[in-house]
């Protein structure tokens, strides 16, 4: 008989990609999502013979597991996780399992912002180079899956703080953390101190054989870094061209090709070179990666210039420390779309910028008062709408030749959306179709 149970709590991509790995470790394996469950997702646990529930949890079926594996989006309070702990059943992240199961050297990357970006680009030098590399966690597939489906000798990672919550003994071989930002206070007790505690797990394992790549200006990290264990490198936040050249260490690398531009995106630059230096690419992949990476979509991404005007993407800036950046980067007048479900948001780091930059808002939410409080006294125009369509259409009244129409919302999606890339995808849409 077989004592290896497994039941995994979440029927998305990390819980779906976790099943397939523990399936194909032989584990007796239940999935139960308290929503309903994609049909994509669906086919594939049918077709694997794992078996499932939706729009409940069962508790009795799930607590015959010997382990628990929750998805990031389950937060810790619940009643099935409070219920599952109190009979003693460990519950984990989807990283920490899969992390049991590879002998592969990892890159984990999480901060408040710039994750993607910085992910992404680390991958794409490694790629480049010739690494047989994957890259999974919080962006693309899940690290399970990537598992599951093929052997790697480096694996990319981005990791959000709630994924980091669910570690026991996961450790990457070269950890980045970019910067410590409040957001998702609502899942720590709206104490900033917690959701730090959060950041830092990504460390908690490393020893001092391993890489601690941080941002030395970052005010949240400066108490809690003396405590990590591994090498620290240090990096500047404010990394800045010198002829078109950013330098790191040593090296000189021309960003006159690559497609990221800002400080911030230097930034973000240095870490992923530094990561890839660390394993072992060399400056000319490296410089031959600069040249050929592509922006992240939903990132300050440049949808169109009709009739003289910039329509860009930001959808991805879903905390006003985003925005600080996206709007920092701007050199034109703003027409400024935002709004959202507010996540606690304090506006007070933006108010130089938006009195400078900003034009007109256009708020996109269902409760936009906060916002319209905050900045109707430096702004004479601050509209509401309740669509992708509507917003674009307002915002192009007031733009003029030379401007930008910028969406970056500085809050969560789910009012009006299914998340951010639904929300980037149809302002794109409505860009695109303008008349």
């Amino acid at each position: 008989m077989n004592t290896r149970k497994i039941a995994i709590l979440g029927g998305g991509e990390s819980g779906v990609g976790a099943a397939l790995l523990a399936k194909k470790l032989d584990y007796e394996v239940f999935l139960s999502d308290f929503g309903t469950i994609k049909e994509n997702y669906k086919y594939e646990l049918k077709t694997n013979a794992i078996p499932y529930e939706e729009k409940q949890h069962t508790l009795e079926k799930i607590a015959e597991a010997t382990e628990v594996i929750k998805s990031p989006g389950i937060p810790e309070h619940t009643s099935i996780i409070r219920a599952l702990k109190e009979r003693g059943i460990p519950v984990i992240s989807e990283i920490e399992f899969a992390s049991r199961h590879t002998i592969a050297n990892i890159i984990g990357i999480t901060g408040s912002n710039g994750k993607t970006t910085t992910t992404t680009l680390t991958y794409h030098l490694l790629k480049t180079a010739g690494f047989s590399v994957g890259m999974g966690g919080n962006v693309g597939r899940s690290f399970a899956r990537n598992i599951t489906e093929q052997t790697r000798e480096y694996y990319v990672l981005e990791l959000s703080s709630f994924q980091l919550d669910g570690i026991v003994d996961f450790r990457p071989d070269v950890a980045i953390l970019l910067n410590i930002t409040p957001d998702h206070l609502d899942r720590y007790d709206y104490k900033m101190k917690n959701y730090i505690d959060s950041k830092f797990r990504i460390a908690m394992n490393q020893s001092n054989k391993d890489l601690f790549i941080f941002n030395s200006d970052d005010e949240n990290m400066k108490r809690q870094v003396a405590g990590v264990k591994s090498q620290k490198v240090p990096v500047r936040s404010n990394q800045n061209l010198n002829k078109g050249f950013l330098k790191v260490g040593d090296s000189d690398f021309d960003m006159s090709q690559c497609s990221l531009k800002g400080s911030h995106n230097y930034f973000n630059a240095t870490c992923a070179i530094l990561a890839a230096k660390s394993v072992g690419v060399s400056d000319e992949a490296i410089q031959k990666g600069l040249n050929t990476f592509q922006s992240v979509p939903h990132r300050l991404e440049l949808v169109a210039t009709i009739n003289g005007v910039d329509y860009i993407n930001d959808s991805k800036a879903t905390n006003v420390d985003s925005v600080f950046y996206a709007l920092k980067a701007m050199d034109k007048p703003v027409i400024w779309i935002a709004g959202g479900t507010d996540k606690g948001n304090d506006y007070e780091p933006i108010l130089g910028l938006v009195e400078e930059k900003v034009k007109a808002l256009i708020c996109l939410g269902v409760n936009n008062q906060k916002m319209i409080e905050t900045f109707s006294p430096m702004l004479k125009i601050i509209e509401e709408t309740k669509s992708a369509i509507e917003a674009v259409e307002r915002a192009k009244i007031y733009a003029e030749d030379g401007e930008v129409i910028l969406l970056s919302p500085a809050c969560a999606s789910f009012d009006l959306f299914k998340n951010y890339e639904d929300r980037g995808d149809l302002f794109k849409e409505a860009v695109i179709n303008i008349k």
